[in-house]
């Protein structure tokens, strides 16, 4: 696409021998965009996207005036702009259906009498096979290998379908399982801060690297001066097919970090801390940009740290600029010499470069923290904002005990385990895993763990009998500095060996516990807890067995295995006696500052990352035997249990249907505040009561080969039968004969009154005509970029969701699934209007429905009386709309693509 350039910035760069294109912001500024150079770093990519994609339609030049304007409105000015990234980066659980999404478009090409061949990514799309492989197997040198086994089993349809999507669209390649965590191939290979791309006409032009991912923590990348952040599978979909990505211009919020962090304190413990102080200060829907002379002092693993928990703390990204440590970074991570050389001469020409004198960026708000205030930290039980000092840990779960499981009068409860020699008691730590791509990025907490397991093992300490303990490196650069420094060993004898390569109990994908600790712990109403190098802890998420979750770094993963339990204070309880008889304590075996850099710097070199990724899209034998057809249309099996012809385009017409007025809709479930994606879209394992677990059940699949709904994302059958099935979701329509709300995907069928699953009565609903609503408390779908939060909702049939607030992606996803997400006025809830449930919800006015526009609900109570309720539609902006109305954003982009 040729830029207008109406601001007169195209011109060209030398960085040796080679001659680049470039949108010049200093050009700009002095060309009618004055005060640019104030801007944010972050807004600075924004902008010259605007520049280089300025065409008059969906880029004018004054959207480009628009954001130039941001200096005098600080982003509250509601402008909406579309925004190219150059890239899209997926993994397997959001991938697969994205992929089968796009087969499925290719057939409804056919149907609309186009060619299917024009469903291909109009932009560089890799996929990482990162979220398959599950802890069955642990504790033992045989458990990778026994795990990678158990992941080709379980997986061969999906890894084939997977490979067909690589030989039939162009722009699209796979990673394949094995190699490690999306984010950290992202950050460690794929990314390259300035991207470059050759053009018709053999010039190469070269501009800022963005991405968006379907996974939240695509933010980790922001570490590494990449401005990228997670979408909806579905908007990526769009973007993948040269649709822009539609946002306003956002609010930009300035966290100042000073000083240094003191000896002993870790990243994992920084983190946790920002996490908490940023979702104090409410930045959701925002961009957050680090500055200040912290910066200085903070590793660029210790950025992509802060930055990987964007969707924790909320924000949009976390941005960092591109500085000296950017440079060296690329540098030891094995990037080309020329490469580095154009990131630096084009931060430099376009005032992207951070410097020690560079004046601070103009911004919305700030926060300020000293690296000297923090100390050594846990997030938990349930919510990664839920940060407490490693010294308040233990009053911290007996509050929980008292506030969360009512069940404080039993704290020093123990109960034994058939078959074994030790009892089980409430916070008893039953999983310790260093596992995620928020930890397994950085070389020195990942170092600080087999230096402490190091320790440990020499004062004679033992792992307890009843942990659970894993290490899932996030990429293969990670186990070959362990291996060199000959920490490895000292973690597998604490029981920390590797597992596999990919997000394993962050996801979800912990693996069963042995069954008699599962069968103590549920027997006797137990809460266990795990202690996780994460960057999630939501309810029901890490282990339907384990109640309380906690986030730590991994040397605490180490030394909570060690201890065996949260009810112990590490600040100064000993976590075992010794060899000789004495207690043990944290500060016996904490590794010093000093120690971890002496090992970071003999042991990772940037030959190690060379090496690993010189071959990253062969595979090992496992995945060259993969076979794949080569047809450009995918041949459906109609008896598959993993991969499905959705229904979305089934009946589609060249033009779409008026948009329908919502008449009579029964509620579908009442919901309480920070519903998270996980509570709606299907993760874990699949229950064999449950409706999933019945439907397989009758397709003869044994429970033991049910997977897990994340390797099932293919299946719409699935899929929908799991959403909103999680088993610690509360529809606060049921109630249980003391009067609490039950947990799990119950709802009420009503005017008939019964019990049932959600997944049923929806179906149920269906076949009686009934359309569909839900409502929800605050931060309603908060969580990861789960597509099947929304497609799930979409197919049971509900057509408007009423919240207090939605957390941005998904949000977007429900207009992107043509459901309309609605919002009630700030003071009013579902709660302070009295809704039981059995009400019926019209909705009017849909059909010339504007952007952000107040519409009225009439609520009819089972008696008759009735309520009028004003509601702002949070369709946002007039791409948005043009989604809705055509039934959701994929319907859109084909009916465009073949008109």
């Amino acid at each position: 696409m040729q830029s207008l350039d109406s601001f007169k910035c195209r011109k060209e760069l030398n960085v040796g021998d080679q001659t680049y294109v470039y949108f010049s912001l200093v050009d700009a500024e002095a060309n009618g965009l004055p005060g640019i150079s104030r801007l944010p770093f972050s807004l600075k990519v924004l902008l010259e996207n605007l520049l280089r994609f300025e065409d008059g339609r969906t880029v004018t030049a004054d959207d480009i005036r628009a954001v130039a304007g941001w200096i005098d409105n600080r982003g509250k000015a509601d402008v909406e702009i579309a925004y190219r990234p150059a890239r899209v980066l997926m993994q397997d659980f959001t991938g697969v259906p994205a992929v089968v999404d796009l087969a499925a478009m290719r057939d409804g090409m056919k149907t609309l009498g186009g060619d299917p061949e024009k469903i291909n990514p109009l932009v560089p799309v890799d996929l990482v096979i990162d979220h398959s492989v599950v802890v069955d197997y642990f504790g033992s040198a045989s458990a990778l290998a026994q795990n990678v086994t158990r992941e080709y089993e379980q997986n061969g349809e999906r890894y084939n379908f997977l490979k067909w999507g690589q030989n039939a669209f162009d722009n699209f390649r796979v990673v394949p399982p094995g190699t490690g965590i999306c984010h950290q191939v992202n950050l460690e290979y794929l990314a390259q801060t300035v991207w470059t791309k050759t053009e018709a006409d053999g010039s190469v032009t070269a501009y800022p690297d963005t991405c968006v991912g379907t996974d939240s923590h695509t933010t980790m990348v922001n570490g590494l001066a990449v401005l990228g952040w997670g979408v909806g599978g579905i908007e990526a979909e769009a973007a993948m097919l040269g649709q822009p990505v539609s946002m306003l211009i956002p609010e930009v919020i300035g966290f100042r970090l000073g000083g240094r962090l003191n000896e002993g304190v870790t990243a994992t413990d920084l983190v946790l801390t920002v996490t908490q102080m940023l979702r104090k200060k409410g930045v959701v829907g925002k961009f957050v940009e680090f500055f200040g002379p912290g910066l200085d002092n903070l590793s660029l693993a210790d950025r992509a740290t802060i930055a990987n928990m964007g969707p924790e703390y909320g924000a949009t990204c976390g941005f960092f600029p591109v500085d000296d440590e950017t440079i060296a970074y690329l540098t030891m991570s094995g990037r080309t010499d020329d490469r580095i050389e154009l990131v630096e001469a084009y931060s430099k020409a376009q005032g992207m470069f951070r410097l020690a004198e560079t004046p601070d960026p103009v911004f919305t708000d700030t926060l300020d923290l000293e690296l000297s205030t923090v100390v050594p930290s846990l997030a938990g039980p349930k919510r990664p904002e839920g940060r407490v000092s490693l010294t308040d840990a233990k009053a911290g779960f007996a509050a929980a005990m008292e506030t969360e499981y009512r069940k404080a009068a039993e704290i020093a409860a123990r109960v034994p385990v058939e078959g074994r020699n030790f009892d089980l008691g409430h916070g008893d730590v039953v999983i310790a895993a260093i596992t995620s791509c928020t930890n397994t990025s950085n070389p020195s907490v990942l170092i600080g763990a087999g230096l402490l397991a190091r320790k440990a093992l020499a004062k004679g300490l033992k792992t307890k009998p009843w942990v659970k303990t894993s290490l899932a490196p996030g990429s293969q650069v990670v186990a070959e500095y362990l291996a060199r420094a000959d920490l490895q060993k000292d973690l597998d004898a604490l029981g920390f060996n590797l597992v596999g390569f990919g997000c394993t109990t962050c996801i979800g994908n912990s693996g069963p516990l042995p069954a008699e600790i599962s069968k103590a712990i549920n027997d006797n109403g137990l809460i266990a807890a795990a202690v996780l190098s994460g960057n999630r802890n939501f309810e029901g998420r890490v282990s339907p067995d384990v109640q309380a979750n906690y986030l730590a770094s991994p040397p605490l993963v180490v030394a909570y295995a060690l201890a065996g339990s949260v009810q112990l204070d590490l600040s100064k309880d000993p976590l075992g006696t010794g060899s000789d008889g004495q207690p043990v304590y944290l500060r016996d075996v904490w590794p010093t500052n000093k120690e971890i850099s002496d090992f970071v710097a003999t042991y990772i070199t940037n030959e190690m990352f060379k090496s690993k990724y010189a071959d990253v899209f062969k595979g090992d034998e496992k995945w060259r035997a993969v076979e794949a057809g080569s047809d450009k249309t995918y041949r459906w099996n109609d008896t598959s249990t993993y991969i499905q012809n959705p229904p979305y385009f089934e009946g589609i017409t060249k033009t779409p249907k008026p948009v329908t007025d919502i008449v009579g809709a029964r509620i579908l479930g009442l919901f309480g505040d920070k519903i998270t994606t996980d509570h709606i879209s299907p993760a874990g394992s699949i229950k064999a009561a449950s409706p999933a677990g019945k439907y397989l059940t009758e397709r003869q699949v044994r429970p033991q080969d049910f997977n897990q709904y994340g390797t099932r994302r293919g299946s719409h059958d699935i899929m929908m039968r799991g959403t909103f099935a999680n088993i610690r979701i509360k529809n606060f329509m049921v109630k249980g004969p003391d009067g609490n709300v039950v947990e799990g995907g119950w709802t009420i069928h009503h005017p008939s009154g019964e019990k049932m699953y959600i997944y049923d009565a929806a179906m149920r609903y269906k076949e009686e005509g009934v359309p569909l609503v839900v409502f929800a408390g605050v931060e309603y779908g908060n969580g990861s970029s789960r597509d099947w939060a929304a497609k799930g909702t979409n197919l049971l049939g509900v057509r408007a969701v009423i919240a207090q607030s939605y957390e941005r992606i998904h949000r977007s996803n429900l207009v992107g699934m043509g459901i309309v997400p609605l919002t009630f006025a700030d003071g009013t809830s579902w709660q302070t209007l009295g809704l039981k449930g059995d009400e019926t919800v019209t909705l009017e006015g849909l059909a010339d429905v504007k952007p952000r526009q107040t519409l009225e609900a009439k609520i009819t109570a089972a008696d008759g009386s009735t309520l009028t309720v004003p509601l702002l539609c949070r369709i946002d902006t007039l791409d948005e709309l043009d989604y809705y109305k055509n039934g959701g954003i994929l319907h859109y982009v084909l009916r465009q693509l073949a008109a």
